[in-house]
């Protein structure tokens, strides 16, 4: 339960933008776990949407990070945070998010679709993947997810839409502690 605490708490106080977009951090997050929802998705996946970026309110700047071309591994260090705390369905896909975005990049219409902080970003990641890169990641078990969730992420950075609140997601978070 504290650890639910917290998680709303952060998503309340922390009023960073989303690296260089118009939306916060915890409206870019609640965003994406909106579109899981609007796609009819498994509650495992809404909840990975919550929290895929959970890693950025770990880390202390992201933005500076970024200015210092650094990658800071979000999604890693959120990963190592809340694997004590939430089940591996919630997390896979929240480790995977980032490789999912180099996987989609190799497509140009996706590449094309993508924000110019997003192109940054996925420059410091690695850029796209290579040809065995891809079959390795395909053949993981969490595959799907991962480019489900990565693809509301992209989506997630409008200014125009009636947020919901970090609130009406606690008995969500809450069901999936282990």
């Amino acid at each position: 339960m504290q650890i639910v605490d917290k998680i709303i708490s952060n998503f309340i106080n922390n009023k960073s933008l989303y690296i260089g977009e118009k939306v916060t951090m915890s409206e870019h997050m609640i965003q994406t776990a909106m579109l899981a929802e609007k796609a009819k998705c498994s509650d495992d996946l809404i909840c990975s949407s919550l929290l895929h970026d959970y890693g950025h309110f770990i880390l202390e700047n992201p933005d500076e990070l970024v200015k210092l071309n650094v990658d800071g591994q979000h999604e890693n260090i959120g990963y190592e945070y809340l694997k004590n705390f939430f089940k591996k369905e919630i997390l896979e896909p929240i480790k995977y998010h980032v490789l999912a975005k180099r996987y989609l990049a190799n497509d140009k219409k996706y590449f094309d679709l993508l924000s110019e902080a997003s192109k940054t970003s996925l420059k410091l990641q690695g850029g796209a993947l290579n040809s065995k890169e891809c079959n390795k990641f395909e053949a993981q078990k969490y595959f799907k997810p991962s480019i489900l969730l990565r693809k509301f992420d992209e989506a997630a950075k409008r200014t125009d839409l009636q947020m919901k609140s970090i609130h009406d997601y606690k008995k969500l978070l809450m069901s999936k502690l282990i």
